[in-house]
């Protein structure tokens, strides 16, 4: 069963990772074959629910089988073992839906393609995802991703979480993952309806994300996250506040 086990989560793993690089195309508009801005065209206002839904059930998958009280009971139904595998597959799963059933919504808010501009807007969109890679590497990737937890059941021990650190990015701002997926998804040089869609509901999302996330991280470490939380800043990097 452990071999079984460390082969799900191995799987898992390469899951989200194919999913991660079809996001860059997806958000990008280039390479892959269904991208934010094509596909089947429909109604605005039924455009506008169905990538509404999209993402309403990827934020709710997202933070919700990541709070503690879910997990309590979640571990009832399948292995502990696997919790954090299966989190990460269930995302990619999400993220999939988005990208086969999202609907272009037609109009375009800017345009700068094929510009300067519309260069170093894409540049800096590519370094929005490579700071979200460098981030997870900063703490933890393969912990964040469940092969720790995998290979360390397949090995017969007891895995233990990371402590809190606040390596590189860290030290500047308390979520670099969500800052690198910010300035990726904004920084476009293509601003379509639904990209613009896209971009404020992952905002909001990632707003209330960090709330729910910050109250478990209280939880867990207490004064020492506490205090972490009054010296750097949210979501921006900035100098530490003293």
């Amino acid at each position: 069963m452990r071999l079984i086990y460390f082969i799900y989560g191995i799987t898992c793993y390469l899951i989200f990772f194919l999913t991660f690089l079809y996001a860059i195309g997806f958000v990008g508009n280039f390479v892959v074959p269904k991208s934010m801005d094509t596909g089947p065209e429909v109604p605005i206002g039924i455009a506008l629910v169905i990538n509404m839904l999209l993402l309403g059930v990827f934020a709710v998958q997202h933070s919700v089988m990541a709070r503690r009280d879910f997990k309590k009971f979640w571990t009832k139904i399948i292995p502990t073992e696997i919790e954090r595998n299966t989190y990460v597959l269930l995302s990619s799963l999400a993220l999939a839906l988005i990208f086969w059933q999202w609907r272009p919504m037609g109009g375009v808010i800017w345009d700068v393609s094929g510009t300067a501009l519309g260069s170093v807007l894409i540049g800096i969109s590519l370094i929005g995802w490579t700071f979200v890679l460098i981030s997870t590497f900063l703490l933890n990737h393969f912990e964040l991703l469940g092969l720790s937890q995998a290979y360390s059941n397949l090995t017969g021990k007891t895995f233990e979480s990371s402590k809190f650190r606040t390596p590189g990015f860290y030290k500047f701002v308390r979520h670099p993952i969500y800052f690198g997926f910010t300035v990726a998804f904004w920084a476009t040089p293509v601003m379509s309806t639904a990209h613009l869609v896209f971009a404020i509901g992952t905002l909001g999302y990632t707003l209330v994300g960090i709330y729910l996330e910050e109250k478990d991280l209280i939880f867990v470490y207490g004064e020492e996250y506490k205090k972490y939380k009054s010296k750097v800043s949210m979501l921006i990097p900035l100098p530490n506040r003293r």
